[in-house]
C-alpha cells in the first residue's frame, strides 16, 4: 500500500515541472502526525522528497552534504499553513528504486506509531525516520572500498543460492549467516550450507578454517560448488547488480538483506561499477560434508597430536578427484527443504 502510494505521488509530481529551484509540489500520503499528513515531493531537478511534518522547535539530525540523501529542517508555506518538515531527499535518479523502499519503510514505522488510533506526536514520528535512516546507513554511505574479482564472484555463487532459496520463502535470506561472521554461509541451525565459486575451469576450492567444512552439532552440511565464466560483453550472464535487484524484489525485508549486503562489502551506490560484470553459472555440483570427505577438521589437528597454539589453518580441496561423488540434485532440494523449514 505504501509504496504504490509513493510511487504515484511522485510520478504524478513530475508531470508538472518545479519552476524555482528554492521550491517543491507536493501530494500528502496515507499517514499523518499531530502536525498533519506526510508529504511526497519533488524538486525542480525530479529529485524525490519525503516530508515529515514536525514542530518549529524540533532539531532534525542533518545530512547536510549526502552523496546520496540530504536530511535538513524546511520551512514549507502556503496560503493557509506555515509548517516545518523533516525533508528527506535522494540526490541520485538511478537510486529511485531504492529509496521508495527506504521511504515505504519510514511509512510503515511510523503507522505502527498509530496503534492507539491517534495520529503520533511529531517527536515519535521524526523518531521514527531517525530510527529507519540508522538502518539504512549501510546502503547509503560510500563503500571506500570496490569488491574485487575474486569478492564479486563469490559474491555472485551466494546470491545464486540466496535467490534459489528466496523464490521458496521470502524470509529465506534470514538464513543466510555468511556475513554475520558464522562459519557457514547459509544455516538453519541444525542443516547448513557452504558455497564456493571458483573461475574459468578450476574446480579447486579454497578452505578458511577449521569449522567451514564441519556440520552443525547433530545437523548436516552440504558444500556447494558453482563454477562461473565471466560473460562476453554484450552476451547473456548476470551481474552482481542484477542479483541484488532480484533478491530485494523477492525478500520481505529489504532492509535487513542491505545491511547483510554491506556486511559483506556490497553498497548499492557503488552498484553502476559493478553492473558491467557479468556471471554465467557453467557448472554445479554439491556435495555431503561427511565422514571420507576430503578436509581438515579440529578433531584431526588433535590426532596429529599439532599444538594448540596453531591458528588461522587454510587449505584447498581439489574436486576434479573422486572421491567425493557429487550428489544427486534431489538429495540437494530436501536438504534446502529442510532448511527452510518444509517437509521434504
Amino acid at each position: 500500500m505504501f509504496r504504490r502510494a509513493l510511487e504515484e505521488s511522485w510520478r504524478d509530481l513530475l508531470l508538472a515541472p518545479v519552476t524555482a529551484d528554492n521550491r517543491l509540489r507536493t501530494a500528502p500520503l496515507p499517514v499523518t502526525t499531530s502536525h498533519g499528513p506526510v508529504l511526497a515531493a519533488v524538486d525542480h531537478e525530479g529529485h524525490r522528497h519525503l516530508l515529515v511534518p514536525i514542530a518549529g522547535n524540533q532539531r532534525v539530525r542533518e545530512i547536510p552534504d549526502g552523496q546520496v540523501l540530504r536530511l535538513r529542517k524546511r520551512p514549507l508555506e502556503n496560503e493557509e499553513v506555515y509548517q516545518y518538515y523533516a525533508d528527506l531527499g535522494c540526490l541520485r535518479r538511478d537510486l529511485d528504486g531504492v529509496f521508495t523502499g527506504l521511504g515505504e519503510d519510514v511509512l510503515r514505522e511510523m503507522a505502527r506509531l498509530d496503534e492507539d488510533e491517534r495520529a503520533p506526536a511529531s517527536p515519535q514520528a521524526l523518531k521514527a525516520l531517525h530510527r529507519v535512516l540508522d538502518r539504512w546507513r549501510a546502503l547509503f554511505r560510500t563503500s571506500g572500498t570496490l569488491l574485487g574479482p575474486e569478492q564479486l564472484a563469490g559474491l555472485y555463487g551466494e546470491l545464486h543460492i540466496l535467490l534459489r532459496l528466496l523464490t521458496e520463502n521470502p524470509s529465506a535470506h534470514r538464513l543466510w549467516t555468511g556475513p554475520g561472521g558464522s562459519p557457514h554461509d547459509f544455516t538453519s541451525g541444525t542443516e547448513a550450507v557452504e558455497v564456493k565459486t571458483t573461475r574459468g575451469n578450476s574446480l579447486r576450492v579454497r578452505i578458511h578454517g577449521l569449522r567451514q567444512l564441519e556440520p552443525p552439532t547433530g545437523g548436516t552440511l552440504q558444500l556447494a560448488c558453482l563454477r562461473v565464466e565471466h560473460a562476453p560483453e554484450g552476451g547473456e550472464g548476470e551481474s552482481v547488480v542484477d542479483a541484488v535487484e532480484r533478491a530485494l524484489l523477492l525478500c520481505d525485508d529489504e532492509s535487513t538483506l542491505l545491511g547483510l549486503l554491506a556486511a559483506v562489502g556490497y553498497h548499492s551506490v557503488d552498484a553502476e561499477r559493478y553492473r558491467a560484470a557479468r556471471f554465467q553459472v557453467r557448472d554445479e555440483r554439491w556435495y555431503a560434508v561427511t565422514v571420507g570427505f576430503p578436509r581438515i577438521t579440529t578433531a584431526d589437528l588433535a590426532a596429529a597430536a599439532v599444538p594448540g597454539n596453531v591458528t588461522d589453518v587454510e587449505y584447498t580441496v581439489d574436486l576434479t578427484v573422486t572421491p567425493p561423488a557429487p550428489l544427486p540434485m534431489t538429495r540437494v532440494e530436501r536438504h534446502l527443504a529442510a532448511m527452510l523449514g518444509e517437509r521434504p
